[in-house]
């Protein structure tokens, strides 16, 4: 696959403790409205507390370190579910 060059939500999953240092980059995990059939990808449904307006796909085989200068907006946070499985698809991805 290819990177895609657009901009889109994402979710921030450094640890919160580098978080609080102030890190000059994060890891990021892109969300993306395409919903495919793949063990890669975490479906994360819209509701209150997540900021989404659609059913999105957050795309673990494209996680990637950027700049926090890049980072916009916070929408919200992702609820305990969906980072549980976005944790276990990353470590499945890294073979952690």
């Amino acid at each position: 696959g290819s990177e895609a060059g657009l901009v889109r939500p994402a979710v921030v999953v450094t640890a919160d403790r580098i978080l609080r240092g102030g890190p000059n980059v994060v890891q990021v995990v892109p969300l993306t409205r395409t919903i495919r059939s793949s063990g890669s990808e975490v479906v994360i449904e819209p509701a209150a507390g997540n900021g989404l307006s659609v059913r999105s796909a957050a795309q673990c085989q494209h996680v990637r370190a950027i700049a926090t200068g890049r980072v916009g907006a916070h929408l919200g946070n992702v609820g305990a579910v969906s980072l549980r499985q976005l944790r276990e698809t990353l470590a499945l991805i890294f073979d952690l």
